[in-house]
């Protein structure tokens, strides 16, 4: 990037940068689990991992929430996890909001923050578990007569609202096999009252994520109860006779073990990167969210302490501004930006007379050095556009290339609390583009502080697999590269492969083809992440960590491979050191390109240097040039390469 880029910044403080207030509240994570405890989830079965062990549904909702908590002490420190149990005779023993709740639901764990001696209680139960079947029933005993979903609704209601920090994204995992809750001749009134207790639920801001337990002996179906009951997320207006059978990311689980799997990738929140106008035309604007659909996940931050002999305190960072010739601290407010290089910055207040605010209209006195402040650095970068979508027109879905995907997309949906009828609107255009095999070309600032790009809005139709994952309707935002972004690649002639080793290539290649269904990437996960996490969750637990037991799964089977294709390996190789040609390199011409300077310096040389104390007197790249040749580590300031040369030679 040009040194335009380096000052052609503003500090994130400076500006609220992203308009969407999830994106402040993206930073705590609300999950209450809501469990079933029924006569059906106390039900004792084999466990299929251990021989001669009982278990049940409720060990295994209860231990894919303890597993939860475990990663989100490592990924989220600032997340809330509290756990309530509902059709269960045990009431709560401590005061507060948790006696409070409705008869026949339970507070386990309040909504609190994470901490290893709250994930080490449940660890506990589930150990007495193990060992004594009938723990969980003893503990948690079932209520005769199911209780009102309405009911369990409410109690969750008033358990996020007392526990919950209101500016979090608050979630309810909501697990049970029952798939008729209300049977009997109250049970349409009971479904409205259910009904009418989840839209306070949504009005407060809160998600409900059913997992449904289905199994061969009780297979699950949601119409008989559920699907008049939870909210449809189609992009359709509800239906004025309520009686819509689309649920939400509704899972049934057919196999228990797997509803672990199912909740880790559902415990991640889904917050809107941004929230901003769709016009698509004069006098006609919905609202639209942009949602992230890869984000790189990283090492969660760290903290930095001083020592004070009897303790250890948080040692927080902050920047501060200092005049160059002074040394004096400076008011923040007072900074302008301008290029490096030049004269001295100028003295706003020798310019005499009124100053134009508008963008170029300053003059610049010579020996002075242009300036510019906060606000228009912003509008070289937005060019004065708001924020918002603005669509410009059609095109075939054949004009979008390859090569225009370079960067992950953002997926649009409908914002119906920003504009009245956005999700008709929305669902019409999208239906639409569809049909007519289209694309639209838009220019879109998604936020104050960023630059305008023109994108492609390619539309996404629902699509519900046979495992029940949904494809949500939308579009995907694919920015498109401007012409500075473009470079030509270079094109060189080479030796072209003979005919036979063509051919050995092709046999192995095809050997060793993946399958479709073989290799999901988005089961296999950052193995240098899952190390570091993993040796986090065992110092937080005071365990002791294996580095051994790791395993890397995205390893790949060598022995595996040589099995299926080794011999067409060798047959390869043989072709290869066959052909006359293999031992033929081009050198790519290097006219015009600088001499690299002479770094090369023999070891008695070095060592002379370093007899004498004079190793500063070497340059930076033959200090590297000597470790690299004594296979030692590179990395670091030139004190840190002549230390690690001074270890050598000692040892040596």
């Amino acid at each position: 990037m040009s040194a335009y880029g380096d000052w052609n910044k503003i500090d994130e403080e400076d500006d609220e940068e992203l308009q969407d207030t999830s994106m402040f509240e993206g930073k705590r994570d609300v999950i209450l689990f809501c469990i079933d405890c029924s006569e059906s989830m106390l039900q004792l079965y084999d466990d299929p991992k251990y021989e001669d062990v009982k278990t049940c549904h409720l060990f295994a909702a209860l231990e894919a929430a303890m597993q939860i908590e475990k990663k989100k002490i490592i990924v989220g420190p600032n997340d809330s996890v509290g756990i309530m149990l509902f059709n269960t005779t045990r009431k709560s023993e401590n005061g507060g909001y948790a006696s409070e709740i409705k008869k026949g639901t339970y507070l386990f764990q309040s909504i609190s923050l994470l901490s290893a001696p709250k994930v080490q209680e449940i660890i506990q139960l589930l150990d007495d578990a193990r060992e004594d079947p009938e723990e969980l029933r003893n503990q948690f005993p079932p209520t005769e007569k199911r209780i009102p979903m309405g009911d369990v609704f409410t109690s969750c209601n008033w358990i996020l609202r007392d526990g919950a920090p209101k500016t979090a994204t608050k979630r309810i995992f909501l697990i049970t096999d029952e798939d008729s809750p209300h049977a009997g001749p109250a049970s349409k009134q009971l479904v409205t009252s259910a009904r009418t207790t989840l839209l306070d639920l949504t009005q407060a801001g809160v998600n409900v994520e059913p997992f449904f337990i289905s199994t061969p002996e009780k297979p699950f179906d949601v119409s008989k109860f559920y699907s008049s009951v939870l909210l449809p997320s189609n992009l359709e207006e509800d239906d004025t006779d309520g009686d819509s059978t689309i649920l939400p990311e509704s899972i049934s689980i057919s196999k228990i073990e797997d509803l672990l799997a199912q909740m880790r990738f559902h415990e991640v929140p889904k917050r809107a990167l941004f929230s901003a106008p769709f016009k698509l035309g004069d006098g006609l604007t919905i609202g639209v969210k942009g949602y992230g659909l890869v984000t790189e996940q990283k090492k969660g931050s760290y903290l930095y302490f001083v020592d004070l002999g009897d303790r250890m305190e948080v040692a927080k960072s902050k920047t501060v501004y200092v005049d160059q010739d002074r040394e004096e601290e400076v008011d923040r407010n007072k900074i302008v930006y301008g290029a490096s290089g030049g004269a001295a910055p100028a003295n706003t207040e020798d310019d005499g007379g009124d100053v134009d605010d508008s963008v170029g209209s300053r003059k610049v006195k010579a020996g002075h050095r242009p300036f510019y402040t906060p606000d228009e650095i912003r509008s070289f970068r937005t060019m004065g556009l708001e924020t918002g979508v603005r669509l410009l027109g059609f095109k075939d879905k054949s004009e979008l290339n390859f090569e225009d995907n370079i960067k992950h997309s953002y997926f649009l949906y409908p914002d119906e609390m920003a504009y009245s009828g956005s999700k008709r609107t929305f669902s019409a255009l999208l239906k639409s583009m569809v049909k007519k095999d289209k694309i639209a070309l838009a220019l879109a600032l998604t936020r104050r502080n960023a630059s305008p790009i023109f994108c492609y809005l390619l539309p996404q139709e629902e699509k519900v697999d046979e495992s029940g994952w949904t494809e949500p309707p939308g579009f995907h935002i694919i920015p498109l590269p401007f012409a500075d972004d473009m470079r030509a690649a270079p094109i060189e002639e080479g030796h072209r492969a003979s005919k036979s080793v063509v051919e050995a290539a092709h046999l192995l290649v095809n050997k060793l083809t993946i399958k479709n269904g073989t290799y999901p990437p988005d089961s296999y996960p950052n193995p240098a992440l899952a190390y570091h996490n993993a040796q986090l969750e065992a110092a937080a637990f005071r365990e002791e960590y294996d580095p051994d037991t790791f395993e890397d799964l995205t390893e790949p089977n060598s022995k595996a491979i040589h099995r299926k294709a080794g011999e067409l390996m060798k047959a390869w190789k043989e072709a290869i050191e066959n052909d006359s040609t293999s031992n033929i390199v081009d050198t790519p011409a290097t006219t015009g390109s600088k001499r690299k300077a002479d770094v090369s310096v023999n070891e008695a040389e070095i060592r002379s240097h370093w007899e004498g104390g004079t190793l500063a007197k070497l340059k930076v790249d033959q200090l590297k040039e000597f470790l690299k040749s004594k296979s030692q580590t590179v990395s670091g300031k030139k004190a840190d390469l002549m230390e690690r040369v001074g270890q050598w030679f000692e040892t040596h």
